[in-house]
């Protein structure tokens, strides 16, 4: 918006040129959402404390995590808040790519905070924390999947064919359905990806800061990328696709990045607020959708590996004990997991390392996989 409104003036005040630069912009995104957290965040705190809007710890998480059943929960509304104003201040309000990317998360975030609602509720009445049943979560994870599949599919945001994407490591090479009609299988997919990494992130919150610090680190990385895809010089130079308006995709990256990092200042050990499935969905279903609209859905499994590997621990671990569990009986499988407890970073609590110390290490790993994404920019 702040694009629109300043710019025409520049003829009389030059420095109002800088409005016109994405990466000024996204500076300003990024630094408006960290100040806007510190802003709504008490707000939201006192809030929901005031109606005692406690977490509900999820069932075989360690025992040390029984004092955080206390701490309030629902702290998505602030991430939420603090990406979604930045982005429409200073992005671009006639790009497509932008207000897929807001609609998805707004979306991803109404499912998850109505999943924390019916917790809180089925809590205060003492029933069986279940939440929102997980059929019905997954169908609505599976209608956005497609309607944002048919949607790229039928009305492509760039050049390149709707229903195509890339590979990471290959220079202009496009994978595009044979025919129309397997372009389904391309809906397909891209319902899997959202569903895929709403839930991979949703399966990594379980640790102060945690969730937070990766999505972080992830949506810089994609910020990255995005301004190199919206650039035709500099996408032109590393052997990637031009796809015009991407670029302003860096805002909405910055925007989530800086809510992010001004979340942490909360979120940390010990936190005061939890971002709860409000905030874990709707983050995920952003890193969904950017992935989708820079046709990087691949690239995705680098930027994101330690979500991938925290999302194929609970499958394995799920999958396993159900095998064990009908071959050799419960007590075996019982005894004989394949983790000591999952999501992933329970294993390594249950291993000993203090939460702190598993935060920290995973971060470390998460930037690691985002200097692996960044390399496939050269190696092509």
């Amino acid at each position: 918006m702040l694009n629109f409104l300043l710019v025409p003036f520049a003829r009389h005040l030059g420095f109002l040129r800088l409005f016109g630069y994405i990466s000024f912009r996204a500076a300003g995104a990024a630094v408006t959402a960290l100040l806007l957290t510190f802003l709504v965040g008490p707000i939201i705190i006192r809030a929901l404390r005031r109606n005692r809007v406690a977490q509900v710890v999820r069932e075989g998480t360690p025992t040390s995590h029984a004092s955080k059943s206390h701490t309030p929960t629902m702290g998505g509304l602030i991430i939420i808040t603090a990406t979604i104003i930045p982005t429409l201040l200073w992005a671009r309000l006639n790009n497509r790519y932008v207000w897929i990317c807001l609609i998805v998360m707004l979306w991803m975030g109404g499912i998850g905070f109505l999943d924390d609602f019916l917790k809180l509720r089925q809590k205060a009445r003492h029933e069986e924390n279940h939440g929102l049943i997980e059929r019905y979560k997954l169908a609505g994870q599976i209608a956005l999947g497609l309607a944002l599949g048919i949607y790229v599919w039928q009305f492509p945001l760039s050049a390149l064919p709707g229903a195509s994407t890339t590979l990471p490591f290959y220079k202009y090479l496009l994978i595009v359905p044979l025919s129309p009609a397997f372009a389904w299988l391309y809906v397909l997919f891209v319902t899997f990806v959202m569903a895929g990494s709403s839930n991979a992130v949703n399966m990594t919150d379980g640790l102060d800061g945690l969730a937070a610090g990766l999505v972080a680190i992830a949506a810089l990385t994609f910020a990255g990328f995005a301004y190199v895809i919206g650039r035709v010089d500099l996408s032109r130079f590393l052997g990637l696709f031009y796809m015009s308006g991407a670029g302003e995709l860096t805002i909405f990256c910055a925007s989530v990045m800086g809510a992010c990092i001004g979340f942490l200042w909360f979120n940390t050990y010990p936190a005061e607020i939890f971002m709860g499935d409000t905030g874990s969905l709707a983050l995920g279903g952003a890193l969904g959708a950017i992935a989708v609209m820079l046709k990087a859905e691949f690239l995705l499994l680098f930027v994101g590996g330690l979500f991938v590997a925290e999302m194929v621990s609970v499958i394995i671990q799920r999958y396993v004990f159900k095998y064990r569990k009908r071959r050799y009986g419960i007590e075996y499988a019982r005894a004989h997991r394949v983790f000591l407890r999952a999501p992933l970073h329970h294993h390594f609590e249950m291993k000993g390392w203090p939460e702190s110390q598993v935060v920290v290490r995973f971060w470390i790993i998460g930037i690691l996989c985002a200097f692996l994404a960044f390399s496939t920019l050269k190696l092509r």
